[in-house]
């Protein structure tokens, strides 16, 4: 990965690599689980804590391979009472292994009382993986031959090894006390259980799935985009059967974590992150990013970015929009165009409709906010909240210096710079009377094309002698 991310930690669809996978075996709701960690360990572990509370970490030694990483896993869960019936191997890489693909290699596993089930893939190009070679007679597992060693004839098969394996426990731990270390790699690899099971008596077979993505693992961020790619277009898939109209697939990024109502539309280049959530007839996009957004029935949400944010129902935000984290829009409200908006509650039908930021701030019902408005909130060391109450109405480049309190139905002019509390039902203004310089531009100017265009103006409404 070339990262100081490691590997099982790089994200898809909004969740950790690792994460996927954790959620895959607990859906076939293990009696226990261990994970395996060795690389970055305290990342891992750490991770993994906040994933499951209750999974085993278990640390591997010096050992390579994974017949060490499975061995010391086991003798772990030993360790707190014997294991016994099946045991599933998986990997922390593989993201877009599904329960149910588990579920089915378990269920043959127990029914045909093997020693050993082995998931495998059938694939159009099988260079590099390791071949599945089967008995003609009975289609149970002779073995698996790594790509440089297999003959021509071998190299044709498109059946490949996941790694991914249900094991009897006795069959296990017995097996991993004679794997070794005696090979080219100097690793315990966790095949040899296969042929040591095999030469014991046992049945070794096979599960295969055509659905090469479920077994794929990502060693770069090459594999890990395309696998991104994939999970995507699933999820995007899954979610327009179950009744969302995504109007370009292509560029609409939807993570796992995301929850969608039936009627919802979302159009082209938006992207919905984290914990968002879109109520039905819901209209997002297009070109917007959502994390942790919670959007209710029938708003519509144009070009916006936001992050943490409250939408009401029948509200409209943007386009051009940034909600920062702390917002709540209520109902029939409305954020316009190029408003920046944070850790504000806006009351049902009120409108911030363009060109202004609002922050630290309470807005009752039923309030418009006129253009270029501002609350000032920081003073250089604290941040400070404005209150502004219902039926409000506020001129063009209104500043709430804050602290500040507007009571309900007051206005203010425009260019306001409101320092001081505002009684309900008042006018406010603060702008210095109007006073005009005439004949500056030409006297001050002189030659200057607005002096050029004074001077014509005046010209033209002089009175004619």
């Amino acid at each position: 990965m070339k990262s100081r991310t490691p590997k099982i930690l790089h994200t898809i669809g909004g969740i950790s690599m690792v994460g996927h996978a954790l959620a895959a075996a607990k859906g076939l709701h293990p009696a226990k689980l261990a994970v395996v960690v060795r690389y970055e360990r305290d990342l891992v572990a750490a991770h993994i804590a906040e994933l499951d509370s209750t999974a085993d970490i278990v640390d591997q030694d010096e050992i390579p391979g994974t017949g060490r990483a499975v061995q010391q896993a086991l003798e772990a869960l030993d360790a707190q009472a014997p294991v016994e019936g099946t045991v599933v191997v998986t990997y922390g890489d593989v993201p877009l292994l599904t329960s149910e693909l588990l579920a089915e290699l378990v269920a043959t596993h127990n029914a045909d009382a093997n020693a050993v089930t082995v998931l495998t893939a059938v694939l159009d190009d099988a260079a590099g993986y390791g071949r599945i070679l089967r008995d003609a007679s009975d289609g149970t597992v002779l073995g698996i031959r790594e790509h440089k060693d297999a003959t021509e004839e071998e190299r044709e098969i498109r059946e490949i090894n996941s790694g991914i394996y249900a094991f009897d426990a006795a069959v296990l731990r017995t097996a991993l006390q004679s794997v070794t270390t005696d090979n080219n790699q100097g690793e315990m690899y966790l095949t040899d259980v296969l042929s040591l099971a095999r030469n014991d008596g046992g049945r070794v077979a096979a599960v295969s799935t055509t659905d090469r993505w479920q077994v794929e693992g990502a060693n770069d961020r090459v594999q890990l985009a395309a696998l991104g790619t994939e999970h995507n277009r699933r999820i995007v898939e899954g979610w327009m059967r179950a009744g969302v109209s995504i109007i370009d697939p292509a560029t609409t990024w939807i993570d796992s974590t995301v929850v969608l109502a039936e009627d919802v539309t979302i159009l082209p280049g938006t992207q919905l992150h984290g914990a968002t959530t879109v109520a039905r007839d819901a209209v997002v996009g297009p070109d917007s990013t959502l994390t942790n957004v919670q959007i209710a029935e029938g708003a519509e949400v144009t070009r916006t970015h936001g992050t943490g944010a409250i939408i009401g129902a029948g509200a409209h935000v943007g386009p051009f929009t940034y909600l920062r984290p702390g917002t709540v829009l209520g109902a029939d409200g409305k954020i316009g165009a190029f408003y920046e908006t944070k850790n504000v509650t806006i009351g049902r039908g009120s409108k911030l409709s363009h060109l202004g930021y609002a922050g630290d701030a309470e807005i009752g019902e039923d309030t418009n906010i006129g253009c270029g408005n501002i609350t000032a909130n920081f003073d250089g060391v604290n941040k400070h909240r404005t209150v502004i109450g219902s039926g409000v109405r506020t001129g063009s480049n209104t500043v709430f210096v804050a602290p500040v309190t507007v009571g309900d139905g007051a206005f203010t002019g425009a260019g306001a710079i409101v320092r001081k509390d505002v009684p309900a039902g008042a006018l406010t203004l603060t702008v210095a009377p109007q006073r005009n310089a005439e004949g500056w531009t030409t006297a001050n100017r002189p030659g200057s094309i607005p002096a050029q265009a004074a001077e014509s103006a005046n010209a033209a409404h002089s009175p004619v002698n």
